[in-house]
């Protein structure tokens, strides 16, 4: 919980908030108003803040109640919302616009009603059709259409993806893909192997659109590495729905390389969320490496040193920033590509640190 409500500060930060406070409570079942009323009491007590973000995705009627416990003096939002502002403000290409709107539309949908409740008091009786409803009916017309208009362009999209890969596989050139929790150093690794010149920053999802870069193999050959999007606990399934079209580069990779920063404290759950939405997307059984990254790290946070993180045929252990580890990952890539990527996969790596329950891990 404390690992997520940090998460949830740095994309606030991220989409340009200030956070003032973060408060959390129990409960023993699922309330109508998302808080309690002693915590709604206490949170409306303050009154040094503006808008109030739920570490959850609350329901339609959860947002509606919440705004109104405030008397519609602070703004509602939960974790999809701002993740999708997030978004937002980092899509640079036409795809990234189109597929975060569409994911941003499909959310708007269920919680139109809330939009228009003031006007509620204006219709008929029993029987009769009220303004509020005629303009909630208007509007998911409206964004019903909008919707299928995004689908329909992410389709064109989806088959000249389909083409550029057809393009690669008849060049005969191998296609690398790095996958991983965002923050966990793709875009450095990416900037460290490749002129690639990517925007690296210490901050949740600095990169969103999906690059790729021609790398040169000491044996003479070449790969196409590149860096995608990269995961976070709770994403939003409407958000994976609307990438489908740049997920579907992992299908078609030779080798994944799935990214981790081990100088975080929660990298093994990371390991876990990210490898859950690898097998959601159908591509748990690629061949991969598991890259350590930020090693450079380790001497300044508390933890285990290097011998304490999983080893094995299938790991590497690298700094983007010192350039440690890079040409041994270069190398172990060369050799899967050469000798069959299919015959290593992460049944490789020592399972150890991955198959231990969560309750019983030590943070690193």
């Amino acid at each position: 919980m404390e690992d997520s409500l940090r998460e949830l500060g740095q994309l606030a930060i991220t989409a340009g908030a200030v956070v003032v406070a973060e408060a959390t409570q129990s409960l023993d079942s699922r309330s109508p108003t998302y808080l309690g009323k002693g915590k709604l009491e206490e949170l409306r007590a303050r009154g040094d803040f503006d808008t109030l973000i739920a570490d959850d995705e609350l329901t339609p009627n959860q947002q509606l109640k919440l705004e109104k416990a405030f008397k519609d003096e602070v703004k509602v939002i939960d974790r999809t919302a701002l993740i999708l502002d997030v978004f937002a403000r980092h899509a640079r290409s036409r795809e990234g616009r189109l597929q975060v709107e569409l994911a941003q539309a499909e959310y708007l949908m269920p919680r139109l009603a809330g939009q228009w409740s003031h006007l509620e008091r204006l219709g008929g009786g029993i029987g009769t059709r009220g303004p509020g409803e005629t303009q909630i009916e208007t509007d998911r017309r409206i964004i019903g259409r909008w919707i299928q208009t995004l689908k329909t362009d992410l389709e064109q999209v989806r088959q000249q993806r389909a083409m550029h890969r057809r393009r690669r596989e008849r060049s005969g050139i191998p296609v690398v893909s790095m996958v991983g929790y965002t923050n966990a150093g793709k875009s450095s690794l990416l900037n460290a192997l490749s002129p690639a010149g990517v925007v690296a920053r210490d901050q949740l999802f600095s990169t969103l659109d999906p690059v790729t870069r021609r790398v040169r193999l000491s044996d003479g050959s070449n790969l196409l590495l590149t860096d995608t999007v990269g995961f976070i606990q709770k994403l939003p399934p409407a958000l994976i729905a609307a990438f489908r079209a740049t997920l579907e580069e992992l299908q078609e990779a030779d080798v994944l390389l799935h990214v981790v920063d081990i100088s975080h404290p929660n990298a093994p759950e990371h390991v876990d969320v990210v490898e859950g939405i690898l097998e959601g997307l159908n591509v748990a059984n690629r061949p991969r490496i598991l890259v350590l990254n930020k090693a450079d790290l380790l001497g300044a946070h508390t933890g285990p040193d290097v011998q304490g993180l999983p080893q094995g045929p299938a790991t590497v252990i690298t700094s983007a920033l010192s350039g440690m580890g890079l040409e041994g990952l270069m190398e172990k890539l060369q050799n899967m590509l050469a000798h069959g990527a299919a015959t290593v996969t992460t049944k490789d790596i020592d399972g150890s640190w991955l198959q231990e329950p969560p309750a019983t891990r030590k943070a690193i």
